[in-house]
């Protein structure tokens, strides 16, 4: 691991915690807004009448779109700062989040998607980029924290979605109050992020005229992206399978099955709270190493687990071994010695944001073949793979472990 000797000017701790303080609301909105659209589909599609098929295919365009977005919002992270990046993706994202619910056809629906993919791919890379700067200003590990705060976000959407339309709101009025109160929350928080100058300062890569003028993708960048596209595979794997897999194999009800996904979603959020104070004591190699293998032995004991029971604590197990290895990956991009930061995360959010489109597609081409909970033996090498990529990986992790001079709040 490589080992970070700061040589930055001294900055307010206050200053920092409201930096912080805020940046937590920036990712909490961003899963909110997510989350009110993935509970709005069913009534979208009722709406424009389009088949799942179509939905499936638009799926894929948003992500596309947010791919796309996330390049250039990570390059335009490095030109002006992350600040501004962030409180520009972040009102399109808002803007954008509205317009799913104005759709009256395929056509009016698939660019109503196409943008906000974009804006919320874009959001995604701004926040995380800011959220490393401040993470090195602090000399220790507080992503996983922020990727906390993105599901805390995510599960207020989706149980306040739940509410809205048992009070008979609208699609249009529960994904337009969302957005607003999305855009004053970024507006509030704007004013409290670390300025561009202070984030730059905090960049400890080489100068620039030596940095590689590639398209960002080095081998370290490569690896990175290559280890976060098969551990975020198996998440979106958990997100779209888990319930499917819990009915197909205990022919459970549709109750009964969606306990699962809550469990992992659980045990991921605790996860991703906690990760942050055991890399503080371990660094953060065990943390990726150790949690690519749980999830791999979480995945096979789900695939062959005999009872509903032992089902659900192999969801468990997978929410606690992923919780913590992304953050790792995105905190080592951010920290590449002679790379843009924000072209370097851009390359390695962007190439796990595949993995999580990919993994549910992958699944459900393997069922036309086998059964579900045969085809999760698929992830589940993957995560294997990903370890093993991981041991390759430790040397370009920081070391946040914890010292005297970096364990002040």
């Amino acid at each position: 691991m490589t080992e970070q000797v700061s040589t930055q000017p001294t900055i307010d701790l206050r200053r920092l915690l409201k930096a912080r303080i805020a940046t937590f609301a920036v990712f909490a909105v961003n899963g909110l807004l997510l989350a009110v659209w993935v509970v709005s589909i069913p009534d979208i599609q009722r709406a424009t009448r389009v088949s799942e098929a179509t939905i499936g295919t638009l799926l894929l365009l948003l992500g596309g779109a947010g791919f796309i977005g996330m390049q250039l919002a990570g390059a335009a992270s490095d030109r002006f700062g992350s600040k501004p990046i962030v409180l520009g993706t972040g009102i399109l994202t808002t803007a954008a989040v509205f317009l799913p619910a104005l759709a009256h056809s395929t056509t009016t629906l698939a660019l109503a998607l196409a943008l906000f993919g974009f804006a919320l791919g874009a959001m995604d890379v701004a926040m995380n980029a800011h959220a490393v700067g401040l993470e090195r200003r602090y000399r220790r590990a507080i992503l996983a924290a922020f990727h906390a705060f993105f599901s805390v976000g995510g599960a207020i959407g989706a149980f306040a979605g739940a509410a809205a339309f048992r009070a008979d709101f609208t699609v249009v009025q529960l994904m337009g109050t969302a957005g607003v109160l999305g855009a004053v929350t970024l507006i509030a928080s704007y004013f409290l992020l670390l300025p561009p100058a202070l984030e730059r300062e905090s960049h400890s890569a080489a100068p620039r005229q030596t940095r590689k003028r590639s398209l960002g993708l080095s081998k370290p960048v490569v690896l990175l992206g290559a280890t976060a596209f098969l551990l975020m595979l198996a998440e979106g794997v958990a997100n779209d399978w888990s319930a499917l897999q819990i009915q197909d194999r205990f022919d459970a009800t549709t109750s009964t099955a969606a306990v699962g996904y809550g469990i992992f979603a659980v045990t991921m959020t605790l996860g991703r709270f906690s990760t942050d104070h055991i890399v503080r004591l371990v660094g953060p190699g065990p943390i990726l190493l150790w949690g690519s293998l749980t999830a791999a032995v979480a995945l096979a004991f789900i695939s062959l687990a005999p009872t509903l029971w032992l089902n659900y604590v192999g969801w468990a197990l997978l929410g606690i071994g992923l919780s913590g290895c992304v953050a790792q990956l995105f905190t080592a991009s951010g920290n590449l010695p002679g790379i843009n930061p924000g072209v370097a995360m851009s390359r390695v959010v962007g190439m796990g944001y595949l993995g999580i489109l990919a993994g549910p597609a992958v699944i459900g081409w393997l069922t036309h073949v086998t059964s579900l909970s045969t085809a999760l033996l698929l992830p589940a090498l993957g995560c294997i793979a990903a370890y093993a990529m991981a041991r390759q990986a430790a040397k370009y992790l920081p070391d946040l472990r914890s010292t005297p001079e970096n364990t002040a709040e």
